[in-house]
């Protein structure tokens, strides 16, 4: 609903366009280990992303739910949230807000989950190309450029009428 999208937008905009992060990759995964989204804003190899993504996941999967969602990863940050069986994961630099980091996150999760009608891992694998639309809308070049889901969402929704 209008009231949904538009709850928080302006307070959230204005907040992170002070706290801006300089996000080196985003990873969403499983509690198995499977990687449904990576993207990449810092240089990398094939051997260093599989590294990392071995690393991300054992990390974030043996934390106890106790510790707070921010942890310390070759001189940067991992900070992280987990939406029922999927870890979402920002890297960013270790001077960066980490609430601010988390509330890209939750932001992101929204975006997704009013996009897809309630979103689901599935809807991730067999729609990857509208997650990576949709993280493309909110995030270029590893700093977050749309916070407010309406726009994102109405953007969205034009692409598709293009289908």
């Amino acid at each position: 609903t209008d009231n949904e999208l538009a709850e928080g937008d302006f307070r959230l905009n204005s907040w992170l366009w002070n706290h801006i992060l300089m996000i080196h990759f985003i990873v969403v995964q499983n509690r198995q280990g499977k990687t449904r989204l990576a993207k990449w804003y810092s240089s990398y190899d094939d051997g260093e992303k599989q590294k990392i993504l071995t690393d991300v996941h054992r990390i974030v999967t043996s934390r106890s739910p106790k510790f707070t969602n921010f942890v310390e990863y070759q001189q940067l940050r991992l900070v992280y949230r987990r939406y029922a069986g999927l870890y979402f994961i920002f890297c960013v630099d270790p001077t960066d807000n980490e609430l601010a980091a988390l509330e890209g996150i939750h932001n992101f999760v929204e975006m997704l989950d009013i996009y897809f009608h309630n979103v689901c891992e599935l809807d991730l694998v067999f729609n990857f190309y509208k997650v990576f639309a949709v993280l493309d809308e909110f995030c270029l070049a590893g700093e977050i450029m749309e916070t407010n889901k309406r726009v994102v969402i109405e953007k969205m929704d034009e692409l598709d009428k293009l289908d």
